[in-house]
C-alpha cells in the first residue's frame, strides 16, 4: 500500500498533517509585517521550549550547522577546548574543534556507556589558570540510545567559572527537560526535524549573556553564521538571511499544538514511549545498547547477536512500510535504533513492536514468545 510510511527513526521524524498543510501554503514575503509578527511569536515560543529567557536564534541549517555554529562564534583559534565523546556525534564535535584549529582535549566513554562527569570535574579542577575556554558535550547520543547526565557536568563547569557550556541538544530539547536558566547552559543547539516535528532545514542555537561576552572576543572566521547578524534581526522580528519561510511557518504550528500539550505532558509521553519500548525489547530477549539509567527518551538502540541488523530493518520497511535506523560505523549491522522522539503516539510504539515480533518470526529468531513484546509494552501503557 502506498503512502503508508512509519518513521520511527531519529530523524527526520513524523510531521503532522498540521505542519503538511502549513509546508503546503503558499510562500509569504519574507520582508513582510505578516512575516516578522509570525517571526515574533515563533521566538516567544521557542523560548518558552527552551525554558530562557536568553536568545533564540533560528539559521538555515541542520543540527550539525547549529553546533558549529555554536563553536565557531565564541571562540578563537588555539582556544582550549574539553569535548565528550561517547558516540558518532561526541566524535564530530571533535573534528569540527580540530578543524577550526582548537586545541581539543577528549574525554571518552565506550559507545554505549554514558560519559562519566568526575572525568571532565578532574580536568577541570586542574585548571588553575583557567585556560579551558569551552566544554562540549552531546546531551542525547542519537548513535547510541544514551543520554548523558547534563547536570552533572555542567556543575563542572559551573565550578570552574570560566568556561562556556556547549550543549548538543539536538535530541533531547523537545523529548527531555532541557531548563536552559534553571541550569545555567550558555550554548544549546538543536535541529528542526527532531522533537520540533518538522521537516529538516532550520537549527536553533539558545546564547547565555555570559557567551555574548565571549562573543566580543571571539576571532573564529564565520560570516553565514554569525550569530551576532542573527541577534540583530531576530530583536525586529526578521532574518539577515533569506529564511526558509514555509518552514517557519509549519514551525508556528507545531510550537502551538506543543504549547497545547504542555512541557510536562511532552517530557512524560516521551518517557512513557521508552519505558515502553525498553520494555518490549528485553521481552523479546533482544539486548538493549544503552543502560536503563542512562537510556534517552528520543531512540531506542537495540543489540542483535547472531542476526543481522539490517535485515530486520529491511524486511520491516518491506512488509510493514516501518523505517527503523541502523547502527553506525563499527556499530553498522550489529544494532537497529527505534526513534520514539517528537509526533510519536502509543498506538505508533505497539505498532512497531507487533510489526517486529511478526519480522524475527519470519527471519528464524525463536528466542522469544509471540505477543510477549506487545504485552510489555501494553503494560507500562496500562499502569500510567
Amino acid at each position: 500500500m502506498e503512502n503508508k510510511l512509519m518513521l520511527m527513526i531519529p530523524g527526520p521524524t513524523p510531521v503532522p498533517e498540521a505542519a503538511l498543510l502549513a509546508l503546503a501554503k503558499h510562500p509569504i514575503g519574507h520582508r513582510t509585517g505578516e512575516f516578522s509578527s509570525m517571526m515574533g511569536e515563533v521566538t516567544e515560543n521557542l523560548k518558552w521550549l527552551h525554558q530562557t529567557t536568553n536568545d533564540v536564534l533560528m539559521l538555515n541549517v541542520s543540527g550539525t550547522g547549529a553546533v558549529e555554529a555554536g563553536i565557531i562564534n565564541f571562540l578563537s583559534p588555539g582556544d582550549r577546548i574539553l569535548v565528550g565523546n561517547n558516540g558518532k556525534f561526541g566524535e564530530r564535535w571533535v573534528e569540527v574543534g580540530e578543524a577550526f584549529g582548537l586545541n581539543v582535549e577528549v574525554v571518552t566513554a565506550e559507545w554505549g556507556k554514558p560519559l562519566d562527569p568526575s572525568k571532565f570535574g578532574e580536568i577541570l579542577a586542574a585548571d588553575s589558570k583557567k585556560e579551558i575556554k569551552a566544554v562540549v558535550i552531546t546531551h542525547s547520543e542519537t548513535s547510541t540510545g544514551v543520554i548523558n547526565d547534563l547536570a552533572a557536568i555542567n556543575s563542572h563547569v559551573k565550578a570552574h567559572g570560566e568556561a562556556l557550556i556547549i550543549v548538543d541538544a539536538v535530541t533531547s530539547l523537545g523529548a527531555y527537560n532541557v531548563a536552559v536558566d534553571e541550569l545555567g547552559l550558555d550554548i544549546v543547539a538543536s535541529g528542526s526535524q527532531k522533537g520540533y516535528m518538522i521537516p529538516p532545514g532550520l537549527g536553533f542555537v539558545s546564547v547565555s549573556a555570559k557567551a555574548w561576552e565571549a562573543y566580543k572576543t571571539a576571532k573564529l572566521p564565520k560570516f553565514y553564521l554569525d550569530l551576532g547578524k542573527y541577534r540583530k534581526s531576530t530583536a525586529k522580528n526578521t532574518t539577515p538571511f533569506t529564511p526558509p519561510v514555509n518552514l517557519i511557518v509549519a514551525l508556528h504550528t507545531t510550537l502551538g499544538m506543543m504549547k497545547r500539550e504542555g512541557l510536562e505532558s511532552i517530557f512524560a509521553r516521551h518517557e512513557r514511549q521508552k519505558n515502553a519500548t525498553r520494555a518490549a525489547m528485553k521481552a523479546l530477549n533482544l539486548p538493549l545498547f544503552a543502560p536503563d539509567e542512562w537510556a534517552s527518551p528520543a531512540i531506542t538502540a537495540v543489540s542483535v547477536p547472531g542476526m543481522e541488523a539490517d535485515k530486520i530493518r529491511s524486511l520491516m520497511k518491506k512488509r510493514f512500510d516501518i523505517a527503523l535506523a541502523g547502527g553506525q560505523d563499527h556499530l553498522t549491522n550489529k544494532i537497529f535504533r527505534i526513534g520514539h522522539l517528537g509526533f510519536v503516539s502509543d498506538r505508533d510504539i505497539l505498532s512497531c513492536v507487533s510489526a517486529l515480533e511478526v519480522v524475527l518470526g519470519e527471519l528464524g529468531y525463536e528466542n522469544f514468545i509471540p505477543g510477549a513484546g506487545v504485552a510489555a509494552a501494553v503494560k507500562v501503557f496500562t499502569t500510567i
